[in-house]
């Protein structure tokens, strides 16, 4: 990234300021990659339990598979799904909150007594299946997240604040090489009119 500048103590005042801005920021945005670091990793694990629960779920009720045929699956539907907004290191992610089902009322003469406990184990079935959902999309958010931060943080650390570091050392020696070139040019020409004031002195003390 290339560091726009003049040659001035204007430009090197605005290129000090923003150097500032950006040392005071960093540590604060490298907190937050942390913290979303510890959040992603936690995450990950979370799904890695989620994920392996609901596949014994459904592994423990495959011997009921011939029972299953005489279900019947539309008694059940998801109805609504409630969520919540949380922050995490400034994200908002979010949480799953509850699952409503809607369940069909059908005739207990008409119907196998276990089909409560059916419908209760596909409640929850599809609630453990619907939290592993979310939890995937959370995953997703506070990866983007990280990434966003880590790429914020290398912009900071490895390219703005060297480069204005750069930019104000390069005002800082022109300034000075400036500044250095003034004086001897002040002395030269203080020189020469030495010279002159001597040479015309010398002339009239002739005369």
């Amino acid at each position: 990234m290339a560091i726009r500048f003049q040659y001035n103590k204007t430009s090197l005042q605005v290129l000090e300021k923003q150097l500032k801005i950006r040392k005071r920021t960093l540590p604060i945005i490298k907190s937050k990659e942390s913290a979303l670091r510890v959040e992603v990793k936690k995450c990950k694990d979370d799904l890695v339990r989620l994920e392996a629960e609901l596949e014994q779920s459904i592994t423990r009720y495959d011997s009921m598979f011939a029972l299953w045929n005489e279900f019947n699956p539309s008694l059940i539907r998801v109805r609504d799904v409630s969520l919540n907004v949380r922050k995490i290191a400034g994200t908002r992610i979010p949480v799953l909150d509850k699952v409503d089902f809607e369940v069909t009322p059908f005739s207990l003469f008409s119907q196998p007594k276990w089909y409560y406990d059916g419908i209760s184990i596909l409640q929850d079935l599809a609630h453990a299946a619907i939290l592993c959902e979310f939890t995937t999309a959370k995953l997703q958010l506070l990866e983007k997240a990280r990434k966003k931060t880590t790429q914020k943080v290398n912009l900071f650390e490895k390219v703005q604040i060297p480069g204005y570091e750069e930019a104000i050392r390069k005002i800082k020696r022109f300034m000075e090489d400036e500044e250095n070139l003034s004086k001897s040019s002040q002395k030269i020409l203080k020189s020469l009119l030495e010279q002159r004031e001597n040479a015309k002195k010398q002339e009239e003390a002739e005369l």
